[in-house]
């Protein structure tokens, strides 16, 4: 893998229509699945930052070289993190007084997490021996302010934990729309890791522009997190509320209609694409639409070609022919 340093707000996770299973393919728990050890950045950073140290000891600088790099370079825009101005400015950052009282909430809130680290490890595992030559990253957590909730490194990951409190966390209301709040909750902490790592080891190489590439590969991911996640609930999975998975299901025909008669599915037009992935609700589509219409619409495609190919889910990753897929899947709603 080429060294790269990925900052992103996750894609919401999409599941399975209801007409597809997602239980079959593993074989039950995995007994030898070991918990991930998730590295608690979060916490050792904030007992430095609440200390009297006028700079960070060695241990820490050692410990999470690799950690303040990537948030040097998403949170702070700086490559050298070993001066003291570096240090100085993150001491600032958060101490500011919301940031600070957001970030105490999120270490208590998430002071224990061996059922984390427990699910994070099936997960992992899981991913393994669907992809068995698929590195699999030191896991961290970190507080970003509301910033990027998902860092991803070469073998590194790390999740925000204060964008994590439960959507009815007060804050929250200050800053967030109620369609965002939504996925805010604890239970989507695995489902975002997951996605973050398959997006950085498989991203997207077709043209954004065109819809149909774009839609496929966001289908492709949600399935195979569907798939390696069976437990999860629909509604977690798809970022959706019940009444608005319920509207993507009765609409979906009147929705595949819509994007042809439109010639929106070929048709090289990037902001036109990028409508179809806002967690803004689609208001170009209905008044009572969801957003993230194209990864939904994506992931059906993607069952059907599944379903009728029976392909492996590391195939299915390595098929970038957006076009085959759709074809193949015989999608007609």
């Amino acid at each position: 893998m080429n060294t790269r340093i990925t900052t992103a707000l996750v894609i919401a996770a999409l599941c399975l229509s209801a007409g597809c299973k997602r239980s079959g393919i593993f074989k039950g728990r995995n007994d030898d699945a070991k918990p991930v050890h998730i590295h608690r950045f979060d916490k050792d950073l904030f007992r430095l930052i609440s200390s009297d140290a006028t700079a960070p000891d060695e241990r820490f600088t050692t410990e999470y070289a690799a950690m303040l790099k990537v948030i040097g370079l998403s949170i702070f825009k700086r490559q050298d993190t070993q001066t003291a101005d570096f240090y100085d400015r993150m001491i600032n950052y958060y101490s500011e007084p919301a940031l600070e009282k957001l970030y105490g909430d999120a270490l208590e809130k998430f002071d224990r997490i061996e059922p984390l680290e427990a699910e994070l490890g099936e997960a992992f595992a899981r991913l393994h021996e669907a992809f068995p030559a698929m590195q699999i990253p030191a896991v961290y957590m970190h507080v970003s302010g509301f910033g990027q909730n998902l860092l991803v490194d070469d073998s590194l990951l790390s999740l925000s934990v204060d964008k994590y409190m439960g959507e009815d966390y007060p804050l929250y209301r200050e800053f967030f729309h109620p369609y965002q709040r939504q996925r805010m909750n604890p239970e989507n902490i695995v489902v975002d890791y997951l996605t973050a790592w398959l997006l950085s080891e498989y991203p997207f190489r077709g043209n954004d522009r065109v819809l149909l590439e774009r839609m496929v590969y966001e289908g492709k991911i949600k399935y195979v997190v569907g798939r390696i996640l069976p437990h999860v609930a629909e509604e977690t999975l798809t970022g959706y509320t019940t009444d608005a998975l319920q509207w993507c299901k009765q609409n979906e025909k009147g929705l595949w209609r819509l994007i042809i008669e439109r010639r929106h599915l070929y048709t090289p037009d990037y902001a036109t694409t990028m409508k179809y992935f806002s967690e803004t609700p689609s208001a170009f589509i209905s008044d009572e639409a969801p957003g993230n219409l194209g990864a939904w619409t994506g992931l059906q495609i993607v069952s059907g070609y599944m379903a009728r190919t029976k392909v492996s889910l590391q195939e299915l990753m390595h098929n970038r022919d957006a076009q085959d897929i759709l074809t193949q899947s015989k999608y007609r709603p």
